[in-house]
């Protein structure tokens, strides 16, 4: 047995099992090693009934004395009691949910039990312990992973202890060079450790190894994008005399100090030989479409045809909206592709992009289709650039003879880590808002203050506004205490019985979403119930309130893009934050939402309050998940790598040698079809 056969060679892994496991991406015995905890129980801690302290995790072994179906029922769940004895006291175990446990107990049966001894009226209690019969290896220090349905802790654990006794076989894929210049222990030595550690000090060494092995392969693959998007030849050098200041003065504002920067920056681009790759980050309402119009102006001004893909047709309409105004003043025709056209109008408008005569286009994925081909394109843009992956960016670049690529983001993410998620690309940031924007009223409010939110809101409605409110779930769960989508929808229309509620969610095919997203767009719908999915979406104006049930539940920067849904017209605009519980995290992030409006002050603070995850997904960015790595929280191990990766790509751009032949498998495998390294 190898690490590269199946897991189904492992001991208890059947058909069901494999396929269980499969859904966490789990094929290989090698995959199953490199599927690492989410963190630890420390069951080092015995103690007897009599010397337990209360609140302290500890394990204790007693015998079963007396079996309790007391008849209590909760949420259709049996409680069972059990009191167990050890020679020096007595201890009531109580589990809730214990239907299925009255079959598995016997009394004068042994079983050890782990979890808080507590004190409920004088009795000694330890509740929903886990508990195990003669096993000592479920005592020290034991992993606890990520599961899905069908899975349990002790299986995973049996299975990784059987897989982890191959480790050894596991190969070196960093050269002796790079481990020494870092003091890294060894893979398999990590490997062993990062799953049973038996003691703090190897899990900090394997840690560390595993943190620097993600992070160093994550940062080989963007330098490795960027080092062939420079290898590519010249690039399309724009006239310096297609002036921007002519499509600068058509407009009816004034542009910021800001906004004037980034077009200067862009233009530089533009004007010189290489290839441009640059990064476009502005916050909600910061005016980063009149600064990628300005770059749209001078590519046709020189000659050359220009594209803005969206990730929703509702947002390329609009974006197709927005630019045949701001372009047909000047004689250039905008076009506009989606899948949803009739055969007819695609057709003709495939022909007027082939030929040259439609000079600006917008649309959809439907643009790096195959059929779509390009007269002169010179430059590509990309909004909401978090919803592409990089080999997207890729198909588009293709469309033309190394076009320029321009990127943008409303996505507030630190200066520090917005270099790493675009390691291929330049930045240019908007860090300046248009005089004149109303700040979004923010207010914290707990569960008690529902009744008084939404009765604002009922008089907001009552003035022709539009109300967004967004809930955590799509449905009701068991295992969380949160709002769902669907309940809050249904709570509403009674509530609002005289209004129209519309509901979206992300189980819900785009198609569909983009008809909802129509008719609260175009005033037919008054309330638009969501989860997350409106947090990138169209511009309505007339949408003036923001309510966000279970705020708790969402990172900083997360609220901030929720509340950017809100204040893009001219009407005041107000954001309530809901929040469930009383933790200082949650205390805070209200305290901050309150007080500021700063997408790039929040997206800091939100990387100093976060839990793992919270700032941002790696997926939406078209980077990779991290299994063990935290962008925000390793960021020296993240400099570090990417001094080594920059060295490496370096000496060998392909990752084509020897010593860097199991590197390159990891980058591909890291990447998938996110990456496009010719490799």
């Amino acid at each position: 047995m190898g690490l590269k056969e199946s897991v189904k060679s492992l001991k208890g892994i059947g058909e069901k099992k494999a396929a269980a496991l499969e859904r966490l991406g789990i094929f290989t015995v090698e995959d199953l090693l490199l599927f690492f905890p989410r963190n630890y129980e420390d069951r080092r801690n015995k103690a007897s009934i009599r010397e337990a302290v209360e609140g302290e995790r500890t394990v204790i072994k007693g015998r079963i004395d007396t079996i309790m179906d007391d008849g209590y029922r909760r949420g259709g769940r049996q409680r069972l009691r059990l009191l167990i004895s050890d020679g020096t006291g007595s201890l009531e175990v109580v589990f809730f949910n214990g239907k299925y446990l009255r079959r598995i107990f016997k009394r004068g049966d042994e079983y050890a039990f782990f979890g808080a001894v507590q004190s409920n009226f004088g009795k000694r209690q330890m509740v929903h312990p886990e508990f195990w019969k003669g096993d000592e290896e479920e005592e020290g220090i034991l992993p606890v992973y990520p599961l899905t349905k069908g899975l349990s802790q002790r299986e995973m654990r049996r299975w990784q202890k059987e897989a982890v006794s191959m480790a050894s076989e596991a190969e070196e894929f960093l050269s002796e060079e790079i481990i020494r210049r870092n003091r890294l222990c060894g893979i398999s030595y990590a490997i062993e450790n990062i799953h049973f550690p038996g003691e703090k000090q190897r899990l900090l060494e394997a840690r560390y190894r595993l943190i620097f092995d993600e992070l160093l392969v994550m940062e080989t693959g963007l330098e490795a994008v960027k080092k062939a998007g420079e290898n590519k030849g010249k690039g399309i050098a724009f006239s310096r005399k297609a002036d921007t200041e002519e499509y600068i003065s058509s407009l009816a504002f004034p542009l910021t100090g800001a906004q004037r920067r980034c077009i200067e920056e862009i233009s530089r681009d533009l004007e010189g030989e290489a290839s441009m790759n640059r990064l476009l980050q502005g916050d909600v309402g910061s005016g980063k479409t009149a600064v990628a119009e300005a770059a749209i102006y001078k590519a046709v001004k020189s000659g050359f045809q220009a594209v803005m893909m969206a990730p929703t047709e509702i947002l390329a309409r609009q974006h197709f909206e927005g630019l045949k105004k701001a372009f047909e003043p000047f004689g250039m025709e905008v076009g506009f592709l989606s899948g949803s056209m009739k055969a007819a109008e695609r057709r003709e408008t495939l022909r007027g992009i082939k030929e040259g005569r439609i000079q600006v286009l917008t649309g959809t994925h439907a643009i790096i289709q195959p059929e779509v081909e390009f007269a002169a394109l010179g430059l590509v843009i990309t909004d909401e650039q978090h919803r592409f992956g990089v080999s997207q960016r890729i198909k588009l670049r293709e469309k033309g003879e190394n076009p320029n690529i321009l990127v943008m983001t409303a996505t507030p993410i630190p200066r520090t880590l917005a270099v790493v998620l675009y390691g291929d690309l330049d930045v240019s940031v908007i860090d300046e808002l248009p005089a004149g924007r109303q700040k979004t009223v923010t207010r914290n409010l707990t569960p008690a203050d529902r009744d008084k939110c939404y009765d604002f809101v009922k008089r907001q409605l009552e003035q022709g506004r539009q109300a967004y409110v967004v809930a955590p779930l799509i449905e009701e769960s068991d295992s969380i205490e949160a709002r769902s989508a669907q309940e809050t929808a249904e709570e509403l229309k009674k509530r609002f019985s005289g209004f129209n509620v519309a509901l979206i969610h992300g189980a819900m095919k785009q198609s569909e979403k983009d008809e909802i997203m129509k008719s609260f767009y175009e005033g037919a719908a008054d309330i638009m119930v969501a989860t997350v999915v409106i947090e990138v979406g169209i511009n309505v104006p007339n949408a003036s309130v923001m309510v966000i049930e279970n705020a708790e539940r969402f990172g900083l920067a997360q609220l901030h893009q929720l509340r950017g849904r809100v204040g893009r017209g001219e009407y005041k605009s107000y954001c309530f934050l809901i929040t469930e519980g009383s933790s200082q995290i949650a205390l805070e992030r209200g305290r901050i939402m309150e007080s500021s409006g700063d997408g790039f002050f929040i997206a800091e603070e939100d990387m100093r309050l976060r839990g793992p995850g919270e700032i941002f997904g790696t997926r939406q960015h078209g980077l990779p998940d991290l299994r063990i790595a935290d962008l925000a929280r390793h960021m020296k191990i993240l400099n570090r790598t990417a001094e080594e990766a920059g060295v490496i790509i370096q000496k060998d751009p392909q990752l084509s040698s020897d010593e860097n032949r199991r590197l390159r498998e990891r980058v591909v495998k890291l990447f998938g079809e996110n990456i496009s390294l010719d490799l």
